[in-house]
């Protein structure tokens, strides 16, 4: 009975040991404005993202990311796309940040600057997806893998896409915005984009569902063209 006792309470410790290497403070989308210029980071499964955009001229203005480890009290950054430079790629930086409550304190911009939280990335959808397979001619074909990539980082609220190659340092493309995704209905709602101001302001609804990792959804591109992909869950931890 005693042995019982024992190995049920190590379990229990053992769990919460498990649960705390596992918990990342900074998961979630965070935010911060300067009259219209508004800053959105987006921490997910190890990969980070941080952009500015003025929505209400429906300017895009920059963006860059990459894989992230969490310490303490620093972050560790891997850039493997940059707006600003593609000279950045492939560098490392580290970045002293303080969470307390909703606020984030960090320099990631080069500024120290304090963030409120939007959402803590807990959600079937937050994470980091990588396009692998799209419908052409009624047949999903899969995409091979290789240096270039698009992925969509996912908090609880918000989305980002990114069409990059680090091996070659190219920039391909971003947009992103909140989103909802209620009773198999996913729903963009577009507040940047990289190479067509235009669709700022846009909403595009899908058809969605997920499983076994796979999200699949189906509706009409930004360009009004039949859409069918599927996307696969990463972790870059």
């Amino acid at each position: 009975m005693l042995l019982s006792t024992i190995m049920v309470s190590l379990v229990m410790i053992i769990s919460g040991f498990d649960k705390k290497l596992q918990d990342d403070p900074l998961a979630g989308a965070w935010h911060f404005q300067a009259e219209s210029i508004e800053h959105v980071l987006i921490f997910e499964d190890g990969y980070f993202s941080h952009t500015v955009f003025d929505k209400p001229n429906k300017k895009f203005i920059s963006s860059y990311g990459g894989v992230y480890k969490p310490g303490s009290i620093t972050i560790d950054l891997k850039t493997e796309f940059d707006t600003r430079s593609a000279d950045n790629v492939g560098t490392d930086k580290t970045v002293a940040y303080l969470v307390e409550g909703n606020e984030l304190t960090t320099d990631i911009t080069g500024i120290r600057q304090k963030w409120t939280r939007i959402d803590d990335g807990k959600s079937n959808l937050a994470g980091v997806w990588r396009i692998t397979g799209r419908m052409v001619n009624g047949k999903m074909n899969q995409m091979q893998r290789g240096d270039r990539k698009t992925l969509k980082l996912m908090s609880s609220t918000r989305f980002q896409w990114m069409a990059i190659n680090p091996a070659t340092k190219e920039f391909f493309g971003t947009g992103g915005g909140t989103y909802t995704f209620v009773n198999g209905k996913y729903t963009e709602n577009i507040e940047f984009f990289s190479r067509d101001s235009t669709r700022v302001g846009a909403s595009l609804s899908f058809d969605g569902s997920v499983k076994d990792n796979v999200w699949t959804h189906s509706g009409k591109s930004s360009k009004g063209d039949p859409l069918h992909e599927e996307w696969t869950k990463e972790s870059y931890r």
